[in-house]
């Protein structure tokens, strides 16, 4: 049992009253494989050297799957707890650099929305909790306050630590922010999607294919493993996102920086 595995179980072992963090710990660390699963999948992007930004980390599990392949990882939490739950599990990890902030379009103070039973729900954006509440899977979640945190933007991190080889992004509803303060392509990153929501993923891709040219695929809640058996144009993405059943499955936009389309890494 390495240094990180035994820091899970003994945070676990001492959350007495945050329920919603221990549930988090246990669905991302308590499930066999699933840590073999991510680091098998993320090795399409990164490798041993590589940078890696994990933006939203909530309780660490990618930060974690990229740190076992060798890249180095800046964790990024504006939650002050995960964030302390963060530099716990990670205490001793070189490779590892967790920063307190939310990453957006501009940099400041800006309000944090919580949701203090399902964390991962934590959000930016009070404009998406009224939007996915009209959605069967958010109808009975509850945000219980705000509170105020610093905020980053995606530039501004490059700056201070380099071009990421890629960029994970989960900020419930920021994401089109988070790209917005972006003004070089990266090689490759992801950004959660919600069905319920197309014209937000379709934001993402449009700035995106500003900066460059972009193909695209995307996986499905956490099964880690591409739908399309081949990269797809900007438009192909929109399509299928806009055909989703708004009370579908979410996932996550996986976008890879080529110079034409003969260019897109191999699925295999």
């Amino acid at each position: 049992m390495d240094t990180v595995t035994r820091s899970v179980f003994r945070v676990i072992r001492t959350i007495r009253r945050s329920s919603g963090v221990l549930r988090s710990l246990v669905m991302y660390y308590g499930i066999p494989f699933r840590g073999r699963r991510l680091r098998r999948f993320y090795r399409h992007f990164v490798g041993p050297g590589s940078l890696f930004f994990d933006i939203g980390a909530n309780v660490g599990n990618r930060t974690l799957a990229a740190r076992r392949i060798g890249a180095r990882v800046i964790s990024i939490e504006p939650q002050p707890h995960l964030a302390a739950l963060l530099r716990q599990l990670f205490k001793g990890s070189e490779g590892v650099t967790v920063i307190e902030a939310a990453v957006g379009a501009h940099s400041g103070t800006v309000d944090l929305i919580l949701n203090e039973r399902h964390p991962t729900l934590a959000t930016t954006r009070a404009d998406w909790i009224e939007s996915v509440q009209s959605s069967e899977r958010f109808r009975a979640e509850r945000w219980d306050k705000s509170i105020p945190v610093q905020q980053m933007t995606l530039d501004s991190l490059v700056d201070r630590f380099g071009v990421p080889d890629f960029a994970k992004i989960d900020v419930e509803g920021n994401e089109e922010g988070v790209l917005a303060g972006l003004s070089s392509p990266l090689p490759a990153l992801s950004f959660e999607f919600i069905p319920a929501l197309p014209a937000r993923s379709t934001r993402c891709i449009k700035t995106l294919s500003q900066l460059d040219y972009y193909r695209f695929n995307y996986s499905l809640v956490e099964r880690m493993e591409f739908v399309s058996d081949r990269w797809l144009g900007a438009d192909e993405m929109i399509d299928i996102l806009e055909s989703m059943p708004p009370d579908g499955h979410s996932g996550d936009v996986y976008a890879v920086r080529t110079m034409s389309f003969s260019d897109s890494p191999s699925l295999a």
